[in-house]
């Protein structure tokens, strides 16, 4: 709840799914490849939302509460410091879970909004889709106004509300308000690729609040930034070698996280194969035991810092 209070997760949440919407407008004139144009960025706009998100959030729920003191007011308490650290993982992790949900539900309204160079845009799905938007914040500002609550959190789950809802109607009609088969042409293979970002986003998340055990949120930045790029790059760098049997490209390709294994986008393109869960359940694998050793070192890092 305190992420979700903070305005930057509102900010965040909003602008990723309007960019999102946005990318489905205009006309690109890609050969017959706006579909999986639109689908590539619209993944790419979720990872880079999540990777803002991840270290905006640890340093705000670490890093601020180190250097205002309520670290250490928490653990003059009978609570531990593997504790209070793995609960902020948790916290981190089901707040990026709410955002990548929501930037999921778009992700789906897009693959049935895009449209090649014969089509058109999609304006009955973009008109619901703001007014869903407006809703939500119109309902924080009525419980802010009335019921004196937060207005950021009641704003946020009212995105959750209202971009489901609809999603929902938007599919029971067509582009020109017809009636149709409810969510014909919705890609729902958007559905495991986008749970497979998530998983790419709990393991920034562990590299995030590991650096802010010790840095401010600007160094956080820089370095989970650096370790996103090494990790696209990993296989090219770090993989002919371990397989020509470099002991230094080995250790530094199994510490890198590789997150290519976690962005499937060409999987998503027609006559491809469709997604397997087990590949998913794999992923997932892959990432709890990435996330678990990133945590341990988080742990070790927290032990001996000091608080006062």
């Amino acid at each position: 709840m305190e992420l979700v209070r903070q305005p930057v997760f509102l900010l965040l949440m909003t602008t990723a799914a309007m960019f999102e919407i946005f990318l489905a407008v205009p006309y690109y004139f890609a050969f017959g490849d706006e579909p999986k144009l639109v689908k590539n960025s619209v993944l790419a706009v979720m990872l880079l939302a999540g990777l803002f998100g991840a270290v905006l959030s640890a340093s705000a729920s670490l890093a601020r509460e180190i250097r205002s003191g309520t670290a250490l007011a928490v653990l003059s308490k009978p609570v531990g410091r593997a504790q209070f650290l793995l609960a902020k993982y948790v916290g981190l992790a089901l707040a990026l879970s709410l955002l990548t949900y929501v930037n999921t539900i778009v992700a789906l309204l897009t693959s049935r909004m895009a449209f090649d160079a014969y089509g058109s845009t999609d304006l009955f799905a973009l008109g619901l889709f703001m007014l869903a938007l407006v809703v939500a914040y119109l309902l924080g500002g009525f419980s802010n106004f009335f019921l004196r609550r937060p207005f950021v959190s009641d704003a946020v789950f009212g995105v959750v509300l209202t971009v489901t809802l609809a999603f929902v109607v938007i599919n029971f009609f067509d582009k020109n308000g017809r009636s149709q088969e409810f969510a014909r042409g919705v890609d729902w293979r958007m559905v495991p690729a986008s749970v497979l970002v998530l998983f790419a986003l709990w393991v920034l998340a562990g590299l995030a609040l590991a650096c802010s055990t010790r840095l401010e949120m600007i160094p956080t930045l820089a370095i989970c930034s650096g370790v996103f790029l090494l990790g696209l790059m990993s296989q090219y760098l770090f993989g002919a070698r371990t397989v020509a049997g470099s002991w230094w490209a080995s250790v530094l390709y199994t510490v890198t996280p590789n997150w290519q294994l976690f962005w499937l986008a060409d999987a998503l393109d027609t006559g491809k194969t469709n997604f397997h869960w087990g590949y998913v359940g794999m992923s997932l694998g892959y990432a709890v035991c990435y996330v678990g050793a990133v945590l341990a070192v988080a742990v070790i890092l927290f032990e001996d810092r000091e608080l006062s």
